[in-house]
């Protein structure tokens, strides 16, 4: 539990402008790691998927991941980067337990993009953030720390190892700072992710599952006196893994550095941790004086000098882009970028686009996600896309409206079903017998008895106050448990009443 003191968000506004700065790590989705040929499938038995090379044992040589360079060179040409014409890989030499090697086969000072941009909308507003660079290293094992109250190495009893994700490529994409965004700071850091996250997804070179470690951030971020002339010292929140987390840490740092700040203290230049659980961040290793990481060029790997002719081709066979698709599916749908706008925020495009490819109007789709979907994501504190259920099935529950199977309300309880893992919406549809009940004799008797049961309303009906008969069918729909279609009921009603 966090003890820092904190500021009021919308106050710390009033003193201090933000900056921040993002780091995103992507594991590329190669069948093979970066420098040998050990599998990088997931969730393997530890320490299966290793070999000499990516242990660091003597005489062991690596040899570059074609597939790995040609994914790093099109995440840059997407992202508007300059592409270098020679590269080389370095090794970052530390001591780390997760580095079997002791040092990170990394790219320093020539990685294969610089330079390039990526605009981002919050609310009706567009932020351009500036790529400084996009360079292609090795990840890291995975350290697991038993025992002790916060699976950190602090108070763990022991610690393990497990080096299968030791070597899997790792691009990097670097931001350079991002002043200017005021009280919308934590938004636009989510909506960079979250663009980004799109993009890569697109171009197709990793499954970037946050849950999986597939897309980790640092998030930087400090603070200065309005009108100051010098940024502030920042600190570097490590491995943020959701959407909604990137926004919470930046939230978080801005008020507990205003509160620092506001007690005439000092913001230390740090790395911290990001708890998600309470949305707190606390402090990591000190980052106040420089490490020496002893960079000096691979000596195993040759340089590598990208071909003009061939940068080119990936170029020219990138994908549409999610930006460039938003704006077709806009006009397809008969949208306003301003209801697009929303979609995104609310991370629901491909959700959307996906439930209409299934079978769903844009419109019932658009409902759904919006609506409904992300009413319970809200609740759960999960992003839209992690809710127990695909697009095929809303699109499936859409059909069930539409055919007069189910009706709105039924509807919600057959989504019920199928977020609890109880199948397809058919299925929970049968098995929960939720199907509109037709002109029946359960219905019919149901009628009668609301009519028996409310003279005085079924009164008013007949002496010509038709809009007194809701509440009849209301009756109906309390006896039937939200099984009736409505406008049966009201048919029937009328034919008894006027």
């Amino acid at each position: 539990m966090s003890t820092d003191k904190l500021v009021d968000f919308d106050e710390v506004l009033t003193r201090y402008e933000p900056v921040i700065g993002l780091e995103t790590h992507v594991e590329l989705g190669t069948v093979s790691k970066m420098f040998c040929g050990c599998s990088t499938t997931f969730g393997a038995e530890p320490n299966t998927q290793t070999c000499p090379v990516c242990l660091g044992l003597p005489g062991s040589l690596p040899a570059a991941n074609a597939v790995a360079i040609e994914s790093a060179i099109r995440i840059g040409l997407a992202l508007g980067c300059r592409i270098a014409t020679w590269s080389r890989f370095s090794r970052k030499n530390y001591f780390y337990p997760d580095i079997p090697k002791g040092f990170q086969t990394t790219q320093y000072d020539e990685p294969f993009s610089t330079a390039g941009h990526l605009d981002v909308e919050v609310d009706g507003e567009t932020y351009r953030v500036e790529i400084e660079r996009v360079h292609l290293e090795e990840d890291t094992g995975k350290n697991l720390h038993v025992g002790g109250a916060t699976g950190r190495i602090h108070g763990a009893d022991y610690s393990l190892i497990d080096y299968n994700r030791a070597g899997i490529p790792l691009v990097e994409i670097v931001t350079r700072p991002i002043p200017g965004a005021g009280a919308k700071a934590p938004e636009v850091a989510k909506a960079y992710v979250a663009e980004l996250r799109e993009i890569l997804l697109a171009l197709g070179v990793s499954e970037v599952k946050m849950e999986q470690g597939n897309l980790r951030c640092d998030v930087n971020v400090s603070l200065a006196p309005i009108g100051s002339l010098e940024w502030g010292t920042r600190t570097e929140t490590k491995n943020v893994n959701s959407l909604r987390s990137v926004e919470r840490a930046v939230r978080f740092e801005m008020r507990r550095q205003a509160a620092v700040l506001d007690e005439g203290g000092r913001i230390l230049q740090e790395t911290r941790h990001f708890h998600e659980d309470t949305g707190t961040t606390s402090p990591g290793r000190s980052k106040e004086e420089a490490t020496d990481y002893r960079y000096f060029p691979e000596p195993d790997l040759v340089p590598i000098a990208p071909d003009e002719e061939w940068v080119e081709k990936l170029a020219a066979a990138l994908p549409e882009l999610p930006a460039a698709r938003r704006s077709r599916l806009s006009q397809e749908w008969g949208i306003a970028p301003t209801e697009m706008a929303w979609l995104v925020n609310a991370g629901a495009v491909e959700l959307v686009s996906d439930t209409v490819a299934a079978g769903a109007s844009p419109t019932d789709a658009r409902k759904w996600w919006l609506g409904e979907l992300a009413r319970r994501a809200n609740d759960a504190g999960v992003e839209l896309a992690e809710l127990a259920v695909t697009p095929a099935q809303v699109s499936e529950i859409v059909a069930l409206v539409a055919a007069g199977t189910i009706n709105d309300q039924l509807a919600r309880q057959t989504l019920d079903g199928v977020l609890a893992g109880e199948g397809d919406p058919a299925q929970v549809v049968e098995a929960r017998g939720l199907a509109v009940m037709g002109d029946s004799d359960e219905l019919v008797a149901a009628v009668e008895a609301a009519i028996e049961g409310n003279p005085d309303v079924a009164e008013k009906v007949r002496g010509g106050k038709v809009q007194a008969i809701g509440a009849l069918v209301g009756a109906v729909m309390k006896t039937t448990r939200g099984k009736a279609d409505a406008a049966t009921v009201k048919r029937m009603l009328e034919e008894r009443l006027t």
